[in-house]
């Protein structure tokens, strides 16, 4: 913006300048060509009386001493066709003025000046001067380039004047644009100093205003899900009881270990909701074979249970990886869920860590019907369910700087890889 202003004030300039410059250059140039034509005029007029009066020697004299000091050719052409002084040929215009009239002709040599004297007893003599072309243009390229100089400074200071008004309107607009870029990467304390004049002031404000009403609806929706997850509480106690009565110790102590799994995510997803910071800058990582081992143990116990049959690779650890052990935890959860849900009892499947390219690689892969393709939606299901299990792998995948891809095995069934980056420093 900055450059298109100063290009707007520098075009308007020169044609400004040119409007008023190119004008009077051509006025200095006929003025100084006025002038020389006016004194070369009054010197061929002090020869009147001489060439009026006086014997063809002394006019001889005073008109070689004129064109000596003035630097001009000066020609006394006598009645009798006698030339006294600079030696030329008789031309049209002093043809003319011999017929009594004095006048100012162009030449090829400059400007000729010729005038009639009149009174001598023999007839009409006629004095003839020229004004060369240096003369007609003496100082004129000088006050030209004083004329371009001025110009040219005149320029340079709008230009000043433009960058400094320019200035003025681009820093407001950069901090709006600095401001809107925070806001997009979650930063919503940031605000806008108001500054520049009364439109940029007020884009400011609803800027401003934009952001703390943000703030509100998110302090809303986490107060919302923490309220919802905090309800899930009695129901899991109510559950706990149930699992405590069982007569199997095995399976109370299955169930009770199920529960209190449950009991620590609702946990994790009540203080997420409430005191997680809405930036992902600086966020702590994990060890992703840690977790992924953790819950695959957790998950096999059901395996058994619906005859499935569960492989395991997993790269010798530690695999740091840039998300927490809460998201991991729950994308792995989703992946496996969605084996458990999507594929009947009996099915294998299996679960592979590995280091690929500077990224940790977790492959889940099943025997069963497969997905359809195309891209992970938020809410949309292509199996009948709630369609937030990939979403959550997803989100999981872009926050520790990899990503899901979904693809179908070579045998059938479907092939799901999650990526994901080291941590941030």
């Amino acid at each position: 913006m900055r450059g298109r202003l100063a290009l707007l004030v520098a075009a308007v300039s020169v044609l400004v300048l040119t409007a008023f410059l190119v004008p009077l250059a051509l006025l200095l140039r006929t003025v100084a060509a006025d002038r020389a034509t006016v004194r070369a005029t009054a010197d061929a007029q002090s020869l009147v009386p001489v060439v009026g009066t006086a014997d063809p020697a002394t006019v001889r004299l005073t008109v070689e001493q004129l064109g000596t000091d003035s630097g001009r050719q000066v020609s006394v052409f006598l009645p009798d066709g006698t030339v006294l002084g600079a030696p030329v040929p008789r031309t049209p215009a002093v043809a003319l003025a011999a017929r009594g009239q004095s006048l100012t002709a162009e030449s090829a040599d400059g400007r000729e000046v010729v005038i009639a004297v009149q009174g001598r007893p023999d007839g009409t003599a006629v004095i003839r001067t020229v004004v060369p072309r240096s003369q007609l243009t003496a100082g004129v390229t000088r006050s030209w380039l004083v004329l371009a100089l001025l110009g040219v400074l005149l320029v340079l200071v709008g230009l000043v004047v433009a960058d400094r008004l320019a200035r003025t309107l681009v820093r407001p607009i950069t901090e709006l644009s600095a401001v809107s870029h925070r806001l997009a990467n979650a930063e919503l304390d940031a605000r806008v100093t108001a500054a520049g004049p009364t439109e940029l002031r007020e884009v400011a404000g609803a800027l401003n205003h934009l952001a703390a009403r943000i703030q509100v609806l998110l302090r809303e929706e986490r107060e919302q899900v923490a309220d919802l997850s905090h309800r899930l509480r009695t129901p899991l106690t109510a559950l706990r009881l149930e699992a405590e009565s069982l007569r199997d110790p095995d399976d109370a102590a299955r169930l009770t270990t199920a529960v209190d799994g449950l009991e620590r995510a609702v946990t994790g997803l009540i203080q997420q909701a409430r005191w997680r910071s809405s930036t992902r800058d600086g966020r702590a990582g994990c060890d992703a074979a840690a977790v992924v081992g953790e819950r695959v143990a957790f998950w096999s116990v059901l395996a058994e249970d619906t005859g499935r049959t569960v492989t395991l690779d997993l790269a010798p650890g530690p695999l740091p990886v840039g998300v927490t052990d809460d998201e991991l935890a729950a994308a792995v959860d989703a992946l496996l869920g969605n084996v458990f849900a999507h594929t009947p009892d009996g099915t294998p499947f299996s679960v592979r860590l590995t280091r690929d390219a500077g990224q940790v690689a977790l492959t889940v892969a099943d025997s069963g019907p497969g997905m359809p393709a195309g891209p992970v939606r938020r809410g949309a299901s292509r199996a009948g369910s709630t369609g937030l299990g990939l979403d959550i792998a997803d989100r999981a995948a872009r926050a520790g700087g990899g990503r899901l891809e979904l693809r179908g095995g070579p045998d059938g069934g479907a092939v799901v890889l999650l990526r994901l980056g080291p941590p941030r420093p």
